[in-house]
């Protein structure tokens, strides 16, 4: 819980400053172990230069080891033993008895290195031979303290150096993430300043496509913000369509309902107002049906397929009593199965305010023409009445937009079927669209097939 309040920019530097850490542990150690390494091979050379130097001043006298030329025991830090058997033939003067005790023992060995730890010295031992035969041995020795001096002082040095390295690295790393994570603090700021304010037009990024992470995370949030705004547009244009649409027909319910009970009237008025109520309520019913059609499409995505010929039934069903009343009649022509990947009841929604448009407008005929294209079941209505102006194409599919008044009858429709109808169209994956007809009007519903 406690790590959970630590903030991101403390976390990356304590990382960066771990990480580092354990490199420069790593490169120190490293160092230090080369650096001894390399001081004892010196220290052994040395020793071995010692040992030649008195090689080359010994003899021998009838068979025995003999000193033709004693070594320099006055120089600085010069001690040399010369032993034939067990026998000391040269020894340093005042010698610490340690040493001596190590330079006896290391001779019996006859050869090879030890180091006298508590007087600090390096001995190296080399056999004097003639022939096969070992005639004695010579032990030199060093102080090694200058070496271990040398090899602390760079300990320490290195130390320090480290931790002045690791702090350097601690206070850069600090300032580089704070700068790299301030664009971060400003998305966060500004995102809490729109949150207050309208941020259906706020974006982060503005610069062309995405250069770094940040710049990629800042274009991400745009489009999440894009496809929010375009939601709430969405919401906010779907509540004032379904408002506008059920603002008539709820009016015509309520002023034929007050009218039929302000005064009394014979059965036959009463029958009949009932009819126009029952009437508005079913435009009530089928807008509502509509806009349920269109959430569920949305959510399942239209993915449950469905009969093309059935749907397009059903959705032409109701319309056949009126069409008959009005002389009008409708043809549905599909010459095989096709199957959209749609469900049924959302096909017959998006068909059915086309379908009405089609009859409210039509002076004789509808045709509802089915068949395949490109992958897509294509549901072409075409009617022979006056037509779509060509430059009212893509207005007719405005909430709220009229075309012209049929010719039989007086246009009461909200300006709301074909809005919804593409709407649920592209909510199914398809689309509706006006195409030029030179006889009457035709509409298409593209949807995709199963």
């Amino acid at each position: 819980m406690r790590f959970r309040r630590i903030t991101l920019r403390t976390r990356l530097t304590a990382s960066a400053v771990a990480g580092s850490a354990i490199t420069l542990a790593t490169l120190i150690t490293a160092f230090n172990l080369v650096l001894d390494a390399r001081l004892r091979t010196d220290a052994d050379n040395l020793l071995h230069e010692r040992a030649a130097t008195v090689l080359r001043g010994l003899g021998t006298v009838d068979g025995r080891l003999s000193v033709i030329e004693a070594p320099d025991q006055a120089a600085i830090d010069a001690q040399t033993w010369i032993f034939a058997g067990e026998r000391a033939l040269e020894q340093p003067a005042g010698v610490d008895p340690r040493n001596q005790q190590a330079a006896r023992g290391i001779a019996r060995m006859g050869s090879g290195f030890t180091t006298v730890d508590m007087t600090d010295t390096r001995l190296h031992a080399v056999p004097v031979r003639q022939a096969a035969r070992r005639l004695g041995t010579v032990v030199v020795g060093a102080s090694v303290a200058p070496y271990e001096s040398t090899a602390s002082s760079a300990r320490l040095g290195s130390l320090i150096l480290g931790l002045l390295t690791l702090a350097a690295i601690a206070v850069l790393s600090r300032w580089l993430i704070s700068r790299a994570l301030r664009p971060v603090a400003q998305m966060t700021a500004q995102a809490a300043d729109w949150g207050e304010h309208d941020y259906l037009s706020r974006r982060f990024f503005f610069a062309g496509e995405p250069h770094d992470e940040l710049s990629a995370l800042a274009s991400v949030f745009d489009g999440l913000l894009t496809r929010l705004a375009q939601s709430l547009r969405r919401e906010q244009r779907l509540t004032a369509e379904v408002s506008h649409e059920l603002r008539t027909p709820l009016a015509k319910v309520l002023a034929e309902s007050e009218l039929a009970t302000s005064r009394d009237r014979p059965s036959r008025e009463y029958r009949a107002s009932l009819k126009l109520i029952r009437s508005y309520a079913q435009d009530l019913q089928r807008v509502l049906e509509t806009l349920l059609a269109s959430a569920r499409a949305a959510v399942s995505g239209g993915t449950e397929a469905s009969d093309a010929r059935a749907s397009a039934q059903r959705a032409a069903a109701p319309l056949h009593e009126t069409l008959v009343a009005q002389g009008k009649s409708i043809e549905l022509v599909c010459t095989q199965p096709l199957r959209v990947a749609v469900e049924a009841d959302v096909v017959e929604r998006i068909l059915s305010p086309l379908l009405e448009n089609a009859a409210r407008f039509a002076r004789e005929q509808i045709v509802l023409d089915i068949r395949a294209a490109d992958g897509e079941v294509v549901f072409e209505i075409r009617d022979d009445g006056p037509g779509v102006d060509p430059r009212d194409r893509e207005r007719i599919f405005d909430a709220g937009f009229r075309n012209a008044k049929p010719h039989t009858e007086t246009h009461v429709g909200a300006g709301l079927g074909l809005p919804l109808a593409r709407r649920l169209a592209r909510a199914a994956g398809g689309e509706v669209e006006a195409r030029v007809s030179s006889d009457g009007a035709s509409f298409a519903v593209r949807l995709p097939t199963s």
